[in-house]
């Protein structure tokens, strides 16, 4: 298979999709580790930004399983 959608397709996206999908996971770890950096120096800013984002990107990849999950169950039975 071709390396650039191999994984893409394992995880049920196209590469476009893959592509926007990580980036915006990328960023959005960027941000919550820029803010707890922020936060090592100024322990009063951002007190919970980096927790924050970690349990909502981690929400997300687990719902994320779960439906490829139950999808594959679903045309295993049909």
């Amino acid at each position: 298979m071709n390396p650039f959608t191999e994984h893409p397709s394992s995880v049920g996206e196209s590469y476009g999709q893959h592509f926007g999908v990580a980036s915006r996971f990328g960023l959005r770890m960027i941000g919550g580790g820029v803010a707890a950096l922020i936060h090592g120096v100024l322990p009063f800013l951002f007190t919970t930004t980096g927790s924050r984002t970690i349990e909502a990107l981690h929400g997300e990849v687990v719902a994320k399983r779960a439906d490829e999950i139950q999808k594959r169950s679903i045309e295993f039975i049909i």
